[in-house]
């Protein structure tokens, strides 16, 4: 599989997790100022880029209130999460939704950091960091949010600019509350510490860049 590198500038203080346009590359800091958002609603609004377009989906309360489990079955092996339904019901909707349409299929991880935040970011079809889903939504259960290893959250480009990617926590991260935790792994975490251990090529600094070892999710399933 071809992969376009992410090629974002970054501070060795700054942590770039998602950008909605390759125009318009988002810079959070781990000390960002979090927004807590209202998400009685649960909307979901038309945006670019728009990659692997699967549609907007509408929330349905009844089934985002129904417990799942997600299955990414990736080149370095399985990682499953539980899904934070009660917290986080809209972003955990808009996951089930994309991973139902096989939007993340044949997608791979494009992101790994080493020093000082450790995560590994995925959900972006292009490869690039700047690709969407063709749709935003605002943040939920920032309020006391901590991101210690195995949390699931939302890569965004600034309050409220969920879209696609998410990022997954493999060692205890400290990081302002700002971006929307919805699953907490339960199988796979040294499926992702072998992934941190094979290290990444510093293409946006020290101890950021293009994971060595390729993530390549072959599928995501959604289970009880």
């Amino acid at each position: 599989m071809s992969r376009t590198r992410l090629t974002v500038a970054a501070a060795a203080a700054t942590l770039v997790l998602c950008a909605t346009s390759a125009a318009s590359a988002a810079t959070v800091s781990p000390d960002a100022r979090p927004v807590q958002a209202s998400t009685a609603s649960c909307s979901y609004t038309a945006a670019v880029p728009a990659d692997n377009f699967k549609g907007i989906p509408v929330f349905d309360p009844v089934k985002a209130a129904k417990p799942y489990h997600a299955t990414l079955r990736t080149s370095q092996g399985a990682i499953t999460f539980q899904a934070l339904t009660d917290a986080a019901p809209c972003t955990s909707f808009s996951f089930r939704f994309l991973s139902e349409h096989q939007f993340f299929d044949r997608s791979h991880c494009h992101r790994l950091t080493t020093q000082r935040l450790w995560v590994l970011q995925c959900g972006d079809p292009t490869g690039t960091g700047s690709g969407g889903p063709g749709y935003s939504f605002p943040d939920e259960n920032l309020t006391g949010a901590t991101y210690p290893a195995g949390t699931v959250a939302m890569a965004n480009a600034g309050p409220n600019t969920n879209g696609s990617q998410f990022f997954f926590v493999w060692k205890d991260t400290k990081l302002s509350p700002a971006y929307t935790p919805f699953g907490k792994v339960t199988a796979g975490l040294d499926v992702l510490q072998k992934i941190a251990a094979g290290g990444e090529d510093d293409q946006n600094g020290p101890g950021d860049g293009y994971p060595t070892l390729p993530v390549d999710i072959h599928s995501v399933r959604i289970g009880r």
